[in-house]
């Protein structure tokens, strides 16, 4: 059996190779890749897979925009960080999803449903129409505040107003355009899926920038860029190098 990962974050695709393994020795993995725009292209030009395990939030999107790209006819396991999409959807469809982080028993089940209905002769004819129905009524739809808790106290924060998320020592922290830091619960993989991605871009594994907080761009070096962000922010804030392309595109507003 033949299996395609779309997957951007090096530590999730490395696992899910090592519990293939595990759960299902006889699998091939035929290539990793990493983006929305590189999985279009292995798409276009290659037989597709037996099955596609596919992370929803990518480095330059979410995954589902490749179904508008790309007539998928293979079956689908989807992975998410942050359980806010219809999921009901993907039942329907005959698609199974796991929560990140994978689980070897879910990952194992996941398979063995896929084996079941689709190892057949004549396996089920696959129709993603009603997937993408039922996404494009939440298209748009992102989370509009961040509860907040410090001590007894719990308020909370428009999202409209924050400059940029960051990781420190393993917290996980926002920054107000008011100058304001607060801790949240949130890490930055599930903020990612709540966010409006046309206003805040995941510069590397530890930022995420709102693009009214950018004052200042520099060139450090062929493929990496140094922000300058307002409100000041006193750690070095580069966008990483595999995340460079897509950074100039989302600046473009692609």
């Amino acid at each position: 059996m033949n299996v395609l990962l779309i997957e951007d974050e090096e530590p999730a695709s490395t696992r899910l190779k090592k519990l293939l393994a595990s759960v299902s020795p006889e699998l091939t993995v035929l290539e990793t890749l990493v983006s929305v725009k590189s999985a279009i292209e292995w798409l276009t030009h290659h037989h597709h897979p037996d099955l596609i395990i596919m992370d929803i939030q990518l480095s330059d999107g979410i995954s589902f925009d490749i179904f508008n790209e790309v007539e998928i006819k293979c079956p689908v396991i989807f992975t998410t960080a942050y359980d806010q999409y219809a999921l009901q959807a993907f039942k329907v469809n005959s698609v199974d999803y796991l929560l990140k982080p994978v689980k070897s028993e879910e990952l194992k089940t996941a398979l063995e449903k896929y084996k079941k209905r689709f190892s057949e002769k004549t396996p089920p004819e696959i129709d993603y129409s009603v997937l993408l129905s039922a996404l494009n009524k939440n298209k748009g739809e992102y989370q509009k505040r961040i509860v907040i808790r410090y001590g007894e106290i719990i308020k909370t924060v428009e999202i409209a107003d924050v400059a940029y998320f960051y990781t420190e020592s393993k917290i996980n922290f926002l920054y107000t355009f008011k100058n304001q830091r607060f801790s949240v619960d949130h890490n930055l993989d599930e903020l990612e899926h709540i966010l409006n991605p046309k206003e805040y871009f995941r510069i590397n594994r530890q930022f995420i920038v709102n693009i009214k907080a950018i004052d200042k761009m520099v060139t450090v070096s062929k493929s990496r860029v140094k922000l300058t962000l307002n409100p000041p922010c006193e750690i070095e804030t580069i966008v990483s190098t595999e995340r460079s392309s897509y950074f100039k595109d989302w600046l473009t507003g692609q």
